[in-house]
């Protein structure tokens, strides 16, 4: 496989874009009034990562690094936004690799904030279902499709503000919904 560089990335966000597309229809999940957050990498190697962390550094701003889950977590903002869809963002997460080997790198998720005061994933997903009846409707079914849902709390070292994730993920590509921008969790981490 050809090395990932960004320009390769910004290449690939048709395909990453239609895999999402596909997600959040059989999810029945309209995200349309809602701001896309961030979007994620996933990599293999700890050398294309160091690599790839330093091309996006000649064409963003570094935000954060961050250990989770006991590796570094790198988020850069972009100078020129990523178009995903009808979708736009700036923030690019890039997670070094840790002990799980993926079937292919690139593009892995995106991140969409929706409103919720909740503290924990399981009062997230309550108003989850609140704003997605649609979605709620069909929950039983999810696993049939091939649809694996993960409720979790993700933090990092310094963290002050909770922020609760419903993730799905299907075949290659995975949607997570969270009520705080990751910009807000960095400010957090930095005390403000």
């Amino acid at each position: 496989m050809p090395a990932l560089t960004v320009e390769s990335l910004y290449a690939t966000l048709p395909d990453f874009s239609a895999r999402l597309d596909a997600l959040l229809e059989l999810l029945e999940l309209d995200l349309s009034a809602y701001p896309a957050d961030h979007i994620a990498l996933r990599i293999n190697d700890r050398k294309a990562a160091e690599k790839l962390h330093q091309s996006w550094l000649s064409s963003g701003e570094e935000l954060s690094v961050n250990n989770i889950n006991g590796r570094p977590i790198v988020v850069i903002k972009a100078k020129e936004s990523l178009s995903f869809g009808q979708w736009q963002t700036q923030c690019v997460e890039l997670p070094y690799p840790g002990d799980k080997l993926y079937p292919e790198e690139g593009w892995e998720h995106a991140e969409w904030v929706v409103p919720s005061k909740a503290t924990t994933p399981e009062a997230l997903l309550e108003d989850v279902f609140g704003l997605f009846p649609a979605l709620a409707a069909k929950w039983d079914q999810l696993v049939s499709l091939g649809v694996k849902v993960k409720l979790s709390s993700p933090a990092g070292e310094g963290e002050r503000i909770a922020n609760p994730t419903v993730a799905f993920k299907f075949k290659d590509v995975c949607v997570k919904l969270h009520p705080v921008t990751l910009e807000q969790v960095i400010e957090s981490e930095k005390g403000a």
